[in-house]
């Protein structure tokens, strides 16, 4: 599966394609979503136009838009690095809700404390729990040949049904029917990006926090790891060439171990901007999908971080600019909004390589009339 997708997303003629790709894919996404907002009756620019003006026209939109964005980030990177290493992670998902586990279990157990001993603490129990859900998978398939897409499916599934036990039986707030934790302490929230407020960031009544940072500095590091040091070197010949690697003396089964726990304390980061950074107490189906979405998002960036954190944005920009055309235009409702941004995954991901010819072509013509 790795080869065929290195295959698929192999270099061509021109550096440029590889960005143009992409864009090509989004505009014709964009194109068919006109056309479905349309066939309902409504106007495609004025859709657009909701769409930009709710999401990164106005200092709120922004905000909503990264902090949607960030957990993109995450789950994103969770994949790509899997990815890299010749594994298909599915189950950032489940990865990210046992990582919120953790994180919010160090936010009911210790807020009182310190933020300085809390916090750190509540990242690092996200990054192993998360991890931790992932090492079954992966030492399944390589012990095991237990193929990692499905027992990572498996996996989410399991995920929501302990977390369902967890918080209707076990962690739920005394004297109440919804199934959910009390109150973090104040000191176990993630900073608010409305403490920046006083600089008229204006980003007061949104939920964008310090995770933003957070996942930017993760991406900084995956960068560096898998493309400026020894190690990450290794994974990437693993996951382009698992013969070859082992005629070099490296053992494929403890790279795929190692990359998928990385992968999985990335994924397990996501409860840091959910629960500690918006709902302040552990809730059910958090995640809400953003681990499938992450896939979407790493190969819409070619599983490099700095791809993955502009197709965050973009994500981030298409839920945030959804909620504002779904709640202006009543004939455009969130199912359609859905069926948008099913249109993006769809071409930017599954049939990504379809204009790939054409833009080849394009450009090998361009090379040619300019010698």
């Amino acid at each position: 599966m790795a080869d065929g997708g290195r295959r698929e997303t192999g270099a061509s003629a021109l550096p440029w394609v590889q960005v143009a790709l992409p864009l090509a894919n989004l505009v014709i996404a964009l194109v068919i979503a006109g056309v479905i907002v349309r066939l309902v009756g409504e106007s495609p620019w004025a859709a657009f136009k909701l769409m930009w003006n709710g999401s990164v026209a106005s200092a709120d939109g922004i905000g909503y838009t990264l902090y949607y964005a960030t957990n993109f980030i995450f789950t994103g990177l969770a994949v790509a690095v899997a990815y890299h290493a010749g594994v298909f992670n599915i189950g950032a998902e489940g990865q990210a809700y046992i990582g919120g586990l953790g994180s919010g279990l160090v936010a009911l157990w210790l807020g009182r404390h310190s933020p300085w001993l809390v916090l750190p603490t509540a990242i690092a129990a996200g990054a192993v729990f998360g991890a931790a859900w992932a090492f079954i998978p992966a030492w399944l398939q390589a012990r095991r040949g237990s193929h990692v897409v499905i027992t990572t499916i498996m996996f989410n599934f399991i995920a929501s049904a302990v977390m369902t036990y967890l918080l209707v039986d076990v962690l739920i707030n005394p004297g109440q029917q919804s199934p959910e934790t009390r109150e973090f302490p104040a000191n176990a929230w993630m900073p608010a990006a409305s403490s920046l407020g006083r600089w008229g960031t204006g980003f007061a009544a949104t939920p964008l926090n310090a995770s933003f940072a957070l996942a930017l500095l993760a991406s900084i590091l995956v960068w560096f790891w898998l493309w400026r040091t020894r190690w990450g070197y290794e994974w990437r010949v693993v996951g382009q060439n698992p013969d070859a690697a082992v005629y070099a003396g490296l053992k494929p089964g403890n790279v795929v171990v190692a990359s998928m726990l990385v992968s999985g304390a990335l994924a397990g980061c996501l409860g840091l901007n959910e629960l500690l950074g918006s709902q302040h107490r552990i809730v059910l189906d958090f995640p809400a999908g953003a681990g499938f979405v992450g896939i979407a998002v790493a190969l819409m960036g070619r599983n490099h971080p700095v791809g993955i954190v502009l197709a965050a944005v973009l994500f981030g920009a298409l839920y945030q600019g959804g909620s504002q055309v779904s709640f202006d235009m009543p004939k455009v409702n969130r199912d359609m909004v859905i069926v948008v941004q099913g249109l993006v995954i769809l071409l930017c991901g599954a049939m990504e390589n379809v204009l790939r010819s054409p833009l080849d072509w394009a450009a090998r013509r361009v090379r040619w009339r300019t010698r």
